[in-house]
């Protein structure tokens, strides 16, 4: 690796690597968007329908929520209010704290997300875990979790 003004340059093998999981990323998370079109809902809709149907009571506070799904507090509050207009979700008030908000699982989105979840898991199936054999998918994830948690650590930070 040259270094060329201080600059670590990639390795052919490095920048192969590198463009090969970005061109997964995107076709990946493109193909399971199109698979939640039909249901009318995106891969952030699924997203929250996901935190919010795996926690207490079917409710979390904005800001965990916003959190857990890498969105800033604005753009989760405009995707709250277009999931509330379609039923999905509603917003309570945190009677511990004022200024909080919950958002909450509706019975509709309860619905939608049972009806939901069976679809995406084939998707998730088809376009990934079918497609690496159980070695394959260990030795991912077993190379992928320094980077999760390298960058985990590094959100913590700021």
């Amino acid at each position: 690796m040259d270094t060329e003004n201080g600059t670590r340059w990639l390795s052919d093998e490095e920048q192969c690597a590198w463009r090969t999981h970005l061109d997964v990323s995107r076709l990946l998370m493109h193909q399971l968007e199109r698979d939640l079109q039909p249901f009318g809902l995106t891969n952030n809709d699924y997203e929250i329908l996901v935190n919010l149907s795996e926690s207490e009571d079917h409710r979390m506070r904005m800001s965990d929520l916003a959190t857990a799904t890498l969105q800033s507090k604005s753009r989760l509050s405009h995707q709250i209010t277009r999931m509330e207009n379609a039923g999905l979700v509603r917003r309570e008030n945190c009677e511990s704290d004022r200024r909080g908000l919950f958002a909450v699982l509706t019975e509709q989105g309860w619905d939608t997300m049972r009806e939901v979840a069976p679809h995406h898991v084939a998707s998730v199936r088809q376009h990934f875990i079918d497609l690496l054999s159980a070695e394959e998918l260990k030795a991912l994830r077993e190379s992928l979790s320094p980077v999760a948690k390298h960058l985990r650590g590094a959100r913590a930070k700021g």
